[in-house]
């Protein structure tokens, strides 16, 4: 976790700022002050331990592949893509895909980077294989 920490704020709500951030290519995720713990998807109260001191943290985006499978789909409908669960390194796991290489090609355990792409106007965690498929 790294040490630049800004204050959660009521202000627009927590997914308004984590997509705000996306907007502007920044990756971060928040982090209780109380318990010391990371917390993903954005929320006003730690679901841990109930604080409401919530800092928003920018994420490594270094993660592991805990779980993926291939949606399949025509190739005229934009072809099969990949849907996986990633363990970031500071202790949340989230939904995304893994972005150059075939879908079937990404495995559990493999080792991922995030990147913030834009798509449809809004930003969006994408990741990218760190090692050889």
């Amino acid at each position: 976790m790294t040490a630049q920490f800004v204050e959660a704020s009521a202000s627009g709500g927590a997914d308004q700022q984590y997509r705000q951030a996306l907007a502007q290519g920044v990756f971060q995720i928040q982090h209780c002050a109380a318990c010391d713990r990371a917390v993903f998807y954005p929320r006003m109260i730690c679901p841990h331990c109930g604080a409401t001191q919530l800092r928003w943290a920018r994420a490594s985006g270094r993660g592991t592949v805990y779980s993926t499978t291939v949606v399949r789909r025509k190739a005229d409908a934009g072809g099969d893509y990949n849907v996986a669960l990633i363990d970031l390194e500071e202790g949340v796991r989230m939904m995304s895909r893994v972005e150059g290489i075939a879908p079937d090609a990404v495995r559990i355990g493999m080792a991922v980077q995030a990147l913030v792409r834009q798509q449809d106007g809004q930003g969006l965690v994408v990741f990218v294989a760190t090692e050889a498929a």
